[in-house]
């Protein structure tokens, strides 16, 4: 990214000032706001301009072998960008190892690759390290009896007090046997018989 003259002088008063905050003029906000969008703008064409070349890079690498000269200096301008070479890029430049200038873009290709597995592999580790560790659950408090009642029975060596027992209910009326009618209450308390007079020499001597 290139900048103006201009720009330039609206960047360094902006520098200063975020170096040193002090009230701007009005000219000048409007001078740094327009410097903004034009940054904006020039990141968005740039976005632009990495997609149509990643396209063309990739529509080179599947007309291989018969496009190498272009694939290999589309290849070149991707990796000035900033560009990560894959596995795709790898498998076509050891297909195509027998060109000298195919030979060499490979080992440059397999020295970025490597490169972005590492920094990739240092991101996920700082991520896990920043990543709070669950604590392990506390171990479960084992319950103490309360002073009293049968524990405390059972520590003075008493053991515990065997169960009050129980009172026999009282025996009802026996209930009838099976198939036999029920005794009528002459049958369970019979008619008293008389008493006999005693005999008339008894009547006499009294």
């Amino acid at each position: 990214m290139a900048f103006s003259a201009d720009e330039l002088r609206v960047l360094r008063r902006a520098l200063a000032t975020a170096l040193n905050p002090a009230p701007l003029p009005d000219d000048d906000v409007q001078d740094c706001l327009r410097l903004a969008d034009s940054v904006d703008e020039a990141v968005r064409e740039a976005g632009r301009l990495r997609a149509f070349l990643l396209a063309d890079l990739v529509r080179y690498r599947q007309a291989l072998p018969g496009s190498l000269a272009g694939y290999l200096e589309l290849l070149q301008n991707a990796l000035a960008a900033g560009y990560d070479p894959q596995a795709d890029d790898l498998a076509a430049l050891r297909a195509l190892r027998g060109n000298p200038a195919a030979a060499a873009l490979l080992a440059r290709c397999q020295v970025l690759a490597e490169r972005s597995v590492r920094a990739r592999l240092a991101r996920v580790a700082q991520a896990q390290a920043r990543t709070p560790l669950v604590p392990a659950p506390a171990p479960r408090v084992r319950l103490l009896a309360l002073p009293g009642g049968r524990a405390a029975a059972d520590d003075q060596g008493q053991g515990p007090r065997p169960p009050a027992p129980a009172k026999p209910a009282a025996p009802g009326p026996k209930a009838p046997a099976p198939g036999r009618p029920a005794p009528k209450p002459s049958e369970v308390f019979p008619p008293r018989r008389p008493v006999p007079p005693p005999p008339p020499e008894e009547r006499a001597a009294g």
